[in-house]
């Protein structure tokens, strides 16, 4: 999809320095990406200690050796 933008070119300039981005295009598809992942990092921290998977540390840790053989 074609857009335009009226984004300042020093923002994109040192944005493309930063992430080494060779195009205008690469930069901003980068960077929505880099915001999704942000708020979905953001949305899953909410439910930190609401959710009680039951999880046995030593039982994984025994499976994990188990494995290897």
């Amino acid at each position: 999809m074609r857009t335009t933008l009226d984004i300042p070119e020093d923002l994109i300039e040192e944005a493309m320095k930063i992430t080494r981005s060779k195009t205008k295009t690469e930069l901003i598809k980068n960077a929505l990406k880099n915001i999704i992942q942000k708020n979905k990092i953001k949305l899953l921290k909410n439910y930190k200690g609401k959710i009680d998977l039951q999880i046995n540390l030593n039982v994984l840790r025994d499976r994990n050796e188990n494995s290897d053989r």
